[in-house]
């Protein structure tokens, strides 16, 4: 088979930066291989796949030494519009690729945009729509589908372009174990139809029996090359060294998912020895309701349209908790019902024989976004911390920001830190506000592995001083390293809440 992406002697810096993020690598992917690229974060992977899918140099400038041929075709000189019908891609967050509102027009988009005639368009989507058994999706607003209902549509509008190569940069990020059985089953059919595809991912046991060859990354630079049936002989410790989630911890997690059956109770096992929060009335509907006069908040009657139904749930103090189930079950709305964000939700919180109610509940807990940019509104890391307090304290503030590693970027605006940097910002406006609730929405979300392990330390520090942490979690990895119990919810209802074990004195040499 001949050679469909060949990049020779590829050095990359984005404009503005002092460092090179790709350093002279070369690499050939054949027709109709599967490839994965991994390695940590910002090691270059993702530029490698801006590379072949021509954003760099046409969307990303920067100085580009080397060639890079896709289909015989130069990148430099093709422009992105000819790279369409080659070359498709899928991204971390489809949102940032939807062009359409509704789930039909997505589908369609790629293919009105090339111009194609009507007929060939109906034809395509039809394809796609039973060869990704998307009809229960058609006809749907992009706004009201899960994360895994998204990433299904951003798939089925790459396949309505029939590309010969198939990009997916970090595709499993956002997904729940169930939505990434459907990816896989999709990477199996491109497969079969001879695709040529290339994987940028930190996760990897949905991948084994798929990958044919498997390219490490390090530094801007290519330090290891197998093929897939060699890689995934590796030990669970050998791949931790690279620095590499480990291939077999997500399987164990993975028998015990199941769906609960109406007749089965829920499982509660708590510690007697420690004190609780008890959550009473935690009900929230999406759906629009008529009123005559004013408002009225969901009760337990409304159970046929509520999006979240937990009359009553107890959970240990200084603990952490992870938070599971499917995309769409209501593990965020779960967290924004708790800290007051959704005011239309009439829970109760009792907490140290103080009961919390409507927007008192705000004061006592604090919400780290999935996204950290969303919290983030002043412009310098104090004055971001003395926002929370109640009453201004600048030496307090920097016991904080000392406590988190934060004290010397004091000045700096938020904007300017790195993704981690940012969370850190957030969980210390959260100890500034003197929240004994601490909420996370998939913090370690996209993480490579090493970055995993210190978001699992820092949720175990707050935990030891005496916080409660929530964190919803689609990584069984976090639940490894630092969770003492596990709350499944699943349509809305509390499933479980069990004690697991943990890894206990994880030494990992990162």
């Amino acid at each position: 088979m001949k050679n469909i992406v060949e990049i020779e002697n590829v050095s990359f810096r984005y404009k503005g930066s002092d460092k090179g993020l790709i350093k002279n690598v070369s690499l050939k992917v054949k027709e109709g291989e599967t490839l994965l690229l991994c390695g940590a974060s910002g090691s270059g992977k993702t530029t490698l796949i801006r590379l072949i899918n021509g954003l760099i140099p046409h969307y990303y400038s920067g100085e580009l030494e080397g060639t890079v041929k896709v289909a015989g075709r130069d990148i430099k000189g093709t422009p992105l519009y000819e790279l369409a019908g080659i070359v498709g891609t899928v991204f971390q967050n489809p949102r940032s690729q939807f062009f359409s509102v509704d789930t039909d027009g997505e589908i369609v988009f790629g293919p009105e945009n090339i111009g194609l005639e009507p007929s060939e368009i109906k034809r395509r989507a039809d394809l796609v729509t039973k060869d990704m058994n998307l009809k229960k999706l058609l006809g749907r607003s992009l706004f009201e589908l899960s994360g895994g209902e998204k990433q299904k549509i951003a798939c089925a509008s790459v396949s309505a372009l029939l590309p010969d190569i198939i990009l997916l940069d970090e595709p499993s990020s956002n997904l729940d174990w169930s939505a990434i059985e459907e990816l896989r089953t999709a990477i199996k059919k491109w497969k079969k139809q001879g695709k040529t595809i290339v994987i940028s991912e930190h996760r990897l046991w949905y991948l084994r029996d798929l990958i044919d060859n498997v390219y490490y990354m390090e530094n801007g630079d290519i330090q290891g090359r197998w093929t897939g049936e060699e890689f995934f002989r590796f030990t669970d410790e050998k791949v931790k060294v690279l620095k590499l989630r480990p291939v077999r911890v997500e399987e164990k997690y993975m028998a015990k998912s199941g769906e609960m059956s109406k007749s089965e109770k829920v499982r509660m096992i708590l510690d007697a020895d420690k004190d609780s929060i008890l959550l009473k009335d935690f009900y929230f509907t999406y759906a629009r309701r008529s009123y005559l006069f004013r408002k009225k908040k969901p009760t337990q009657a409304d159970a046929d349209i509520l999006s979240l139904n937990i009359p009553k749930l107890e959970i240990p103090k200084g603990v952490v908790v992870g938070v599971t189930g499917k995309n769409g079950t209501g593990k965020s709305t779960f967290l924004r019902c708790i800290c007051g964000l959704e005011n239309e939700c009439p829970g109760i919180i009792v907490e140290g024989g103080k009961l919390y109610k409507g927007k008192r509940r705000i004061g006592l807990s604090y919400m780290v976004m999935q996204d950290v940019n969303h919290q983030l509104f002043t412009d310098s890391v104090e004055a971001e911390v003395l926002l929370s307090m109640k009453n201004e304290d600048k030496k307090r503030c920097d016991e904080i920001l000392d406590s988190l590693g934060l004290l010397e970027y004091k000045d700096k605006h938020p904007m300017a830190l790195s993704g981690g940097q940012k969370q850190r910002v957030a969980i210390a406006s959260a100890i500034a506000a003197d929240a004994k609730i601490l909420l996370f929405d998939e913090p370690t979300s996209g993480l490579d592995y090493s970055h995993m392990v210190k978001v699992s330390e820092l949720l175990r520090n707050l935990a030891d001083d005496g916080r409660t942490v929530l964190v919803s979690t689609h990584d069984p990895e976090l639940i490894d390293l630092c969770c003492d119990y596990v709350l499944s919810i699943k349509n809305g209802r509390v499933y479980s809440l069990e004690k697991c074990s943990r890894m206990e004195n994880v030494k990992i040499a990162l």
